[in-house]
């Protein structure tokens, strides 16, 4: 199996684990590379042989020294479950990373995961900024993300596991259709892999070459915590991929339906969480935060304009003169 592991650089990497075939494959092969590294695993407590599962990962860490993060929470099988279960899990990656300050987040998506992701995001309605926006390495606020095994189908994992003798768990959910993902891996991916796997890979290959080579100037004019201001290009286009990677960085995919309000309204907050905001020369992306302001700073803001809902951020962490300085 061809695995380029070494690609990490780090001794502070926590592995995203959850017992099945790829990240028990991915267990051993980091094992095997001598990459240092914990594991991470939530338990929606949805399945009963989630409790086995667990179990399996609190043997793998006592054997092989490794330390254990474990989160035991309560989700239903209801609408939007595999995005509820996404943001719990990467909660909880975050807070584990902040606390512990691990560099690297190691997944366990292979190439299966992302032909489902392109074919999902095709359907849709996206660009190739979106189709193929799994890749190898994803930069975070303050870590990365590293997916090893990208260009490594699940039978070639299967394979691996079933070889070494190496125990792995099947999730029956993942058999079931009434998830969207579930039902291109039956239909489509799956059956697509079968036969064309040597050129999907290649695709996949040329496609990120390609989209590389457009080398996008996004314009960063300040960055400083987690405020970023870009300079505003005449291609909305080109603006609205800069809102995109960037709040892909703090854990947020938009919609089609928030690209085209963003543009519309120019100054509004995604999710409750993050202010993106478009003036005459500058985009403004940060936190959103809600306090009282003294009206001298709100002056101040005003003369310079700086747009209103990014203003509190600014002022909790004194950020005022600096921006200043690089906006006039």
């Amino acid at each position: 199996m061809n695995l380029e592991i070494t690609k990490i650089n780090s001794n502070k990497n926590l592995l995203a684990f959850s017992a099945g075939i790829d990240s028990s494959a991915l267990f051993f092969l980091l094992l095997e590379n001598n990459i240092d590294f914990d594991i991470a695993m939530v338990d929606y407590n949805v399945r009963e042989q989630s409790k086995e599962e667990v179990e399996y990962a609190r043997e793998l860490s006592i054997k092989y020294d490794k330390k254990l993060f474990l989160k035991s929470t309560t989700l239903d099988s209801t609408s939007n479950f595999e995005k509820k279960a996404r943001d719990i899990r990467y909660d909880f990656f975050d807070n584990i990373i902040n606390e512990h300050s691990y560099d690297t987040l190691i997944t366990a998506h292979q190439l299966n995961d992302k032909l489902e992701w392109f074919l999902m995001q095709l359907c849709k309605g996206a660009g190739i900024a979106e189709i193929i926006s799994f890749e190898e390495f994803s930069k975070k606020l303050n870590y990365t993300i590293y997916r090893p095994l990208i260009n490594i189908s699940k039978d070639e994992l299967e394979s691996y596991l079933n070889k070494n003798n190496i125990k792995y768990f099947i999730d029956e959910t993942n058999l079931d259709e009434k998830y969207k993902r579930n039902y291109f891996r039956k239909n489509f991916s799956n059956r697509l892999l079968s036969e064309y796997k040597h050129g999907i890979k290649n695709s996949f290959i040329y496609l990120q070459n390609d989209l590389d080579s457009l080398n996008i100037n996004n314009n960063l004019v300040y960055d400083e915590k987690e405020l970023e201001i870009f300079k505003i290009n005449d291609d909305n286009n080109i603006n609205i991929r800069v809102i995109d990677k960037s709040l892909k960085k703090r854990g947020i995919l938009l919609s089609k339906a928030q690209r085209i309000e963003i543009l519309k309204q120019k100054e509004i907050v995604i999710s409750h969480k993050i202010s993106v905001n478009l003036t005459k020369n500058y985009i403004f992306i940060a936190p959103y935060k809600i306090e009282t302001l003294n009206k001298k700073f709100k002056e101040k803001c005003r003369i310079h304009n700086i747009p209103k809902n990014i203003r509190v951020y600014i002022y909790i962490n004194n950020l005022i003169s600096d921006i200043i300085k690089i906006i006039d």
